[in-house]
């Protein structure tokens, strides 16, 4: 097979680990999409260039992908997520005016970040996925953002960190110590790592879905902590505290009817929110990602205008009202 074969033929293979590489440098859906594209669009042209002698083929194209992302980062602003911007609502149900797509850290399905062979890389692959890690990595430069991304969570030597950023050894290991010093002064609260067999955990989200249906806010506020923050982008909103986020949920009229369908969003459990029309089918309304810690909800994270991309996460089109649901 030829060295333009062998190239041709690993590119597509690479998809899925350059989706996970480029969304964690951009914190984007569709700039994600965007950069693994050219990326590969740019490897498959310059296959001639690439010699298996110098470098593993996932060194070559990830040296690509990594001048795309810090190009498109150049002119962009610092994606976010709510809890990192201003102060928390004064328990208003005004929202305000909502801000750009753009300032927002974006979800992401697990299916198109992860595909660890082994636990270790399973488990290191869901949390470095996790939006509030996410959102930790846009404090830093790009370049430095790339290196603790290619050392510490895909396990590049220094030397192929190197070879990818075209700078030495040293250089790398000297970025390396500053990301880690600035991502450790902006480390989000900690919160435990989903783990789908988990008894308790699948208990706390059934009993979440059962108290969200059915208005339940003495049932909500038993699962939800005291500490929590819930947050609505893309508007600058959140509400903190548990028995206030209970009653905001248990009282909306905006919730009646709605239904909860699981699903799993950047390593992390999450849900498809489905509200009634008038015909009685319930339609795709927006995703909300759920933090946990301590057998309590601790963060909610209602993504608006996120209905369109329902099928990303493998949900259903619509539901039938009184169609079963497994949680």
């Amino acid at each position: 097979m030829s060295v333009r074969e062998v190239a041709v033929e690993g590119l597509e293979a690479l998809r899925v680990p350059l989706t996970g590489y480029c969304y964690r440098l951009l914190g984007s859906a569709a700039d994600t999409d965007d950069a693994v594209q050219e990326t590969l669009i740019r490897a498959a042209a310059r296959r001639d260039q690439y010699d298996p002698g110098r470098a593993r083929l996932s060194t070559w194209v990830h040296r690509i992908a990594t001048n795309v992302c810090v190009d498109m980062l150049r002119a962009a602003k610092r994606r976010a997520l709510v809890m990192d911007v201003g102060a928390a609502a004064a328990q208003s149900p005004d929202l305000g005016a909502p801000l750009p797509p753009e300032a927002w850290v974006e979800p992401m399905p697990d299916s198109r970040l992860t595909e660890g062979r082994d636990l270790g890389e399973v488990v290191l692959g869901r949390e470095s996925v996790r939006l509030a890690f996410v959102a930790a990595l846009q404090h830093l430069a790009p370049r430095q953002r790339a290196v603790l991304v290619l050392r510490d969570v895909l396990v590049f030597t220094a030397q192929e960190t190197a070879e990818i950023l075209g700078t030495t050894v040293p250089a790398v290991n000297s970025a390396l110590r500053r990301a880690r010093a600035s991502l450790d002064a902006h480390r989000p609260d900690p919160s435990d790592l989903y783990d789908p067999e988990d008894a308790g955990q699948r208990d706390l989200l059934r009993r979440y879905v059962t108290a969200f249906e059915s208005h339940d806010v003495a049932g909500l506020t038993a699962v939800i902590r005291e500490d929590a923050v819930a947050s609505m982008p893309p508007f600058p909103w959140r509400l903190e505290g548990g028995q206030a986020i209970a009653a905001a949920i248990g009282t909306s009229d905006s919730c009646a009817g709605a239904r909860l369908v699981p699903c799993r969003i950047n390593g992390a459990p999450g849900f498809g929110q489905y509200r009634p029309g008038d015909d009685g089918v319930l339609r795709p309304f927006a995703l909300v990602s759920v933090d946990m810690r301590d057998e309590r909800i601790t963060r909610l994270v209602t993504f608006l205008g996120t209905r369109h991309r329902f099928a990303e996460f493998g949900l259903p089109a619509s539901l039938r009202d009184g169609e079963p649901v497994a949680v």
